[in-house]
């Protein structure tokens, strides 16, 4: 038995939860925000109660000694001591083409995840951090590296290069990385156990929905096609982000004043179903507008739907056969409406929802197809800490790298 602590750190805040594996339960979790401003703050769930405490946090460093005292707090704490962490599983964003699984992090991994930094300017470096402040705290323990695009790594050059010139992707590695793989691997394991399925004749679309918001097609096990690309800015429209954009139209406002700067900003926080309904990028809110009669909400829930749709209509032509799709993420898991609204056009793919199920099912996990439909329709809620405390167990422990 072992006890593996799953890390997520970010710029400003660090995510932890803790697994006793092979049996995959979770002993607790917490999460420390607002690392480095006036006051920060660390909140912990266990089985025994909640832990919280404000103070300033001035640096990560300060933030995984909080964890630490969390963690082994008499009352509620899920350790006695630290030194009962066997491993460390880290989310690191990107790997670049370096990594198609997890690894045991060694010089070598840190050495990459930096260079490939530039590519993922927001979170490698975050990743970093909590890398090296949990190799100081759980000294000699292994550390696992689980990489985002690492499942992607299997898509064919016709899915992940750019019609752009040769050298873009020689000289800059410009190419389709997707994001959100460990989710997509995840739910696409699980739908697998449910359908009672082997992976050798299952192909599958899986609809990773929430603020962010990915679409993988996944034939016999691997990813073939993802929606995000070179950034999580591509494909789908998300809660901020724009997704699909014509270029020219950056060329357009560019000549019109607006810096790249501006650009980025507003493609990626002010875009979106944020930026269509104007009124938020929580879709609760936007329902709740949209069934008030409020326009612009109403036509952004169609733009989303619409979307989602056009993505599962071109991954079902290259995969030929699909299986099922499958809904996860904040938005996937739990906006019934929004499930309707993709699938109500489907039918001509042989996707046929029961709408009576869907209802019922709610947010929980389970089948919302017709029992007559040719491909199954699954609701998912995604795991991506117990996904990452896997693959560290495998590899620290097991049989090694993690396919």
């Amino acid at each position: 038995m072992h006890k593996i602590l799953v890390i997520n750190c970010g710029s400003s805040s660090l995510k932890y939860e803790v697994y006793e594996m092979p049996e995959g339960i979770s002993l607790g979790k917490g999460l420390v925000e607002r690392i480095g401003e006036a006051k920060g703050k660390i909140k912990q769930e266990t089985s025994r109660g909640v832990y919280e405490e404000e103070r300033v946090i001035p640096h990560h460093g300060e933030a995984m000694e909080l964890v630490r005292k969390a963690m082994t707090d008499p009352k509620v704490g899920m350790l006695v001591d630290i030194g009962e962490i066997s491993a460390a599983g880290h989310r690191v964003v990107h790997g670049g083409e370096a990594y198609a699984s997890s690894v045991l992090i060694d010089e070598n991994v840190i050495r990459t995840v930096e260079e490939v930094s530039e590519l993922a300017p927001l979170h490698n470096p975050a990743n970093l951090l909590g890398i090296r402040e949990a190799v100081r705290l759980l000294k000699g323990k292994p550390q696992v590296a689980v990489f985002d695009t690492a499942f992607h790594q299997t898509l064919p050059p016709a899915a992940y290069l750019y019609g752009l010139p040769r050298e873009f992707y020689e000289k800059y590695k410009i190419r389709r990385y997707g994001f959100h793989g460990t989710s997509h691997r995840y739910v696409a394991e699980r739908a697998l156990q449910l359908l009672k399925r082997s992976e050798d004749n299952t192909n599958l679309i899986t609809c990773h929905l929430g603020n962010g918001a990915s679409i993988t097609a996944i034939y016999h096990g691997k990813s073939i096609d993802t929606s995000m690309g070179f950034t999580p800015l591509e494909g789908l429209v998300m809660g901020t982000r724009s997704g699909d954009l014509d270029p020219a139209v950056l060329l357009y406002l560019m000549k019109r004043g607006y810096t790249a700067q501006d650009l980025d900003t507003i493609l990626n926080k002010k875009s979106g179903i944020l930026g269509l309904s104007g009124v938020s990028n929580d879709m609760r809110d936007v329902e709740k507008a949209a069934a008030e009669g409020n326009v612009h909400a109403q036509q952004a829930l169609e733009v989303y739907a619409y979307r989602v749709r056009k993505y599962i209509g071109a991954y079902a032509a290259n995969l030929i056969k699909v299986d099922a799709i499958v809904f996860t993420g904040g938005v996937g898991q739990n906006n019934v409406r929004m499930r309707e609204r993709i699938c109500r056009n489907l039918e001509n793919l042989r996707i046929f929802m029961d709408y009576e199920k869907n209802r019922e099912l709610g947010n929980r996990e389970g089948i919302v197809s017709h029992e007559y439909s040719p491909i199954a329709i699954l609701v998912i809620p995604t795991n991506e800490e117990l996904q990452i405390a896997r693959d560290t167990y495998l590899i620290a422990f097991g049989k090694g790298n993690v396919e």
